[in-house]
């Protein structure tokens, strides 16, 4: 699921759909238009999907600490608060302006159906149609917060600011621990970029695709020493990027270097693409991104540094849709890794699909059999979002890479038009039965495990770990559970740690101390591959 922010970097923590449909719902009064120019200093047409935002006024002010409003976007634990349209958009020029009906494509309800009332509005052109994962970034043309009472004349913004690139260093004051900026220069000398064309993945789109991320290397490190390292494979959840792996890379070196976490080298991996995240998996519709991690890249890798090259040594690690990924890789490739610590991770069984039963005859994932919402975000006992919710407001913000479209991407069969067709309508959320049973028998883990377990018994058991709170911010404790009664019914070794009241975003923390369970993890990795070290006394939060 969605994890704004690497474990070291505090942030919130999505579901996108294969179309875009109308969303007017029964408008009799007239339309909401809405004037949208390309400001004039812009020296070239423009193209992308254009998102008009707009939130009561009052509300909006309310919630700054100044009173100053400068952006108006979504907020993943407030969907219906904010509205949003939008419209497709290709080359609009410099001075040249487009009339926006803001009630054929909008969340939550046609704009004209809004209460009548003060509202700031803020548009946004979409260049890379990537907002569902990474929200505005750089080369998105936005417009100043503008006020208007709707309904009433008609408001004109104007798109007149390119949003920058953001450094790589550039973390948000805070963002970075003080153990994580004490050796903040050695870290970034210690950080190696990979930057490795896939033969597979490059035969598969016909296309050069670049398989990215980071090496760190502990303190100490000798590339013409003898000493060899246990190596980590780890990879991040839905919204990430080489940017949150970077600072992943910062956290660990840190720890390394104050012997709190054990001498390893790290693999940080990038999981992102334009589909949202490819989990290391080999899909139809993605790539075979598992074969050209397992028979491309780490044999490169182990030929470039001293690593321990043996499946006793390599390690994986990842968090939310990382952490799927991470336990795909283990029980996919058993005799290629050694024990895989996944937190979090999306469903692994689809009996309990972030509550939602996709086997259940007539299955909605909208809807439970008596009609009540099937929530999807909660906090502290309170529910914040259902899953209609995400899917339809993901609908308007684009047909690529939200949450439930990676999943689409990665899990389903393709379609007759060459996209993966969809688990469920995004108008009703009525499940599809085949496209579940594609899903089942390719990537349901429980359901691998308990057909194959035989055959896989002798290179996984002992080696699946698994860590979750039980009050879960996406409800994925559950399907969590239902893995753990698959293994213990199989007789398997596994370790599964439901932490009480933990959540999707401070699963981490142990006392005062936000990486104590990487810590943990590290050393019992570490212990794997040089068996009887002792924890280091630094370690303990």
């Amino acid at each position: 699921m969605r994890r704004y922010a690497s474990f070291v970097i505090a942030g919130l923590c999505g579901l996108a759909v294969a179309s875009s449909s109308p969303a007017r719902d029964a408008v009799t009064s007239a339309p909401a238009l809405f004037r949208v120019e390309l400001g004039s200093q812009s020296s070239q047409p423009a193209s992308g999907r254009l998102l008009l935002f707009a939130v009561d006024a009052k509300t909006a002010r309310a919630a700054a600490k100044d009173g100053k409003v400068e952006e108006v976007d979504t907020n993943p634990f407030k969907p219906a608060q904010t509205a949003i349209a939008a419209r497709e958009v290709t080359h609009l020029a410099p001075g040249q302006g487009i009339t926006m009906d803001a009630d054929a494509v909008a969340f939550p309800k046609a704009f004209s159906q809004l209460p009548p009332g003060d509202y700031l509005l803020q548009a946004v052109l979409d260049t890379h149609h990537d907002y569902n994962y990474h929200g505005r970034d750089a080369g998105d043309v936005v417009s100043p917060v503008v006020e208007a009472h709707l309904p009433g004349a008609m408001p004109r913004l104007v798109l007149d600011k390119v949003l920058p690139e953001r450094g790589l260093w550039d973390f948000p004051k805070g963002a970075l621990s003080p153990t994580t900026e004490k050796h903040l220069a050695d870290a970034k000398a210690h950080l190696k970029p990979i930057d490795f064309v896939s033969p597979a993945l490059s035969a598969f789109w016909g296309r050069s695709i670049h398989m990215k991320g980071w090496v760190l290397l502990p303190p100490g490190y000798d590339a013409s020493g003898k000493t060899t390292y246990p190596v980590v494979y780890h990879t991040h959840g839905f919204g990430g990027s080489d940017r949150s792996e970077a600072a992943t890379g910062l956290m660990a070196y840190g720890q390394m270097a104050e012997k709190a976490m054990p001498p390893m080298i790290w693999v940080l991996l990038d999981e992102s693409s334009a589909t949202g995240t490819h989990e290391f998996a080999d899909s139809v519709n993605n790539g075979p991104w598992g074969e050209a991690l397992t028979t491309e890249l780490i044999p490169s890798l182990e030929k470039q540094y001293r690593m321990d090259g043996k499946a006793s040594g390599r390690f994986l690690n990842g968090h939310s849709s990382g952490g799927w990924a991470t336990l795909w890789l283990q029980t996919r490739y058993p005799k290629v890794f050694g024990g895989t610590w996944s937190t979090s991770p999306d469903p692994s069984d689809f009996h309990d699909f972030t509550g939602p039963d996709l086997y259940a005859p007539h299955a909605n994932v909208y809807h439970r059999p008596d009609g009540t919402a099937y929530p999807l975000v909660r906090d502290k006992g309170k529910v914040y979002a259902s899953f209609e919710q995400f899917a339809k407001m993901e609908r308007v913000l684009g047909p690529y890479g939200g949450q439930m479209a990676s999943f689409d991407w990665v899990f389903s069969p393709r379609g007759k038009d060459g996209r993966p067709m969809p688990m469920f309508d995004r108008d009703t959320g009525d499940v599809d039965p085949s496209v579940v049973a594609y899903w089942h028998d390719h990537y349901d883990i429980a359901h691998r495990l308990k057909t194959n377990w035989p055959a896989l018994k002798p290179d996984l058991d002992g080696k699946i770990h698994l860590y979750v709170g039980t009050a879960d911010t996406f409800y994925l404790d559950g399907a969590a559970h239902r893995l753990k009664a698959v293994l213990d019914g199989l007789g398997a070794k596994s370790s599964f740690h439901f932490l009480p009241n933990r959540t999707h975003f401070d699963l981490y923390v142990i006392g005062k101390d936000r990486q104590g369970l990487m810590k943990q993890i590290a050393w019992e990795m570490y212990a794997v591959a040089r068996p009887g070290t002792q924890q280091s006394k630094q370690a303990a939060p």
